[in-house]
């Protein structure tokens, strides 16, 4: 039991040094165990972080919608549209909500990924888990996908020939679940929405608009990694991740 209450601390006290290096105001009280709810497919329960779900994610299941994400999946995962899926051990199509109003597009899968088949589940991933947390909400309360769907040999970038294999599969995505924002996690998913020459620096914090949908491009988690003992960046995500807040009625 002591080990538990040890592990529990440690636990408590990197969630508030994370949440005081950002400059995040506030901490959310822990919850019950959440009831499963209708219309949340493909993510794993984690840990409460907010008083409640989103009215959002209450909504009535789409049968249609539902079926469509499915036969979408299934697809994903027996695609051999690129050379991508030869080196593969699994495609990620992504997980989360089918209702969530708010999606957050990577790069791709890395190496953890590729083995468990599910988006952002190692380091950065775990960063990631703890923006959305900070953010009010709860890694299933929103959806986490990758402009391309199959790890890149050695993590590297993908080429356009990649992407542009896996472009309709995002599209189908976004369509079907129609989100009001989406995070893009780094210069590879921003310019899949907005190609520009500009670096993140330039374009991160301010919101592009993709038809109805507000697009907030913010530094991928990795950078957040390699550059950890920056608590600036983590700041400027931080204020990113604010203003979507604000335009989605969070704060």
């Amino acid at each position: 039991m002591a080990e538990k209450n040890k592990r529990l601390l440690h636990g408590l006290e990197q969630e508030l040094r994370f949440l005081s290096e950002i400059g995040a105001e506030f901490i959310f009280a822990p919850e019950a165990k959440d009831k499963p709810q209708p219309g949340r497919q493909g993510a794993a329960e984690e840990p409460a972080a907010a008083n409640t779900a989103p009215a959002d994610t209450m909504r009535k299941p789409d049968k249609e919608k539902q079926r469509v994400l499915h036969a979408l999946e299934e697809k994903i995962l027996r695609c051999s549209l690129c050379p991508l899926s030869q080196g593969r051990t699994r495609a990620v199509p992504g997980e989360g909500d089918y209702y969530a109003p708010l999606m957050f597009v990577g790069e791709g899968p890395g190496a953890d990924e590729d083995i468990q088949g599910r988006p952002f589940v190692g380091k950065a991933g775990q960063l990631l888990t703890r923006i959305i947390a900070a953010m009010n909400y709860r890694r299933q309360d929103v959806y986490i996908t990758n402009v391309v769907k199959c790890r890149p040999p050695q993590n590297r970038t993908p080429v356009r020939e990649e992407i542009e294999k896996c472009r309709p599969y995002l599209l189908a995505q976004i369509k079907s679940i129609a989100p009001r924002v989406i995070v893009c996690l780094g210069k590879v998913a921003t310019d899949f929405f907005h190609p520009s020459a500009a670096g993140m620096s330039s374009l991160r914090g301010n919101f592009i608009e993709y038809g109805k949908i507000l697009v907030m491009p913010t530094f991928h988690p990795s950078y957040l990694i390699r550059n950890e003992g920056n608590k600036e960046i983590k700041k400027l995500v931080w204020q990113d991740m604010q203003k979507v807040m604000d335009a989605l009625g969070r704060k």
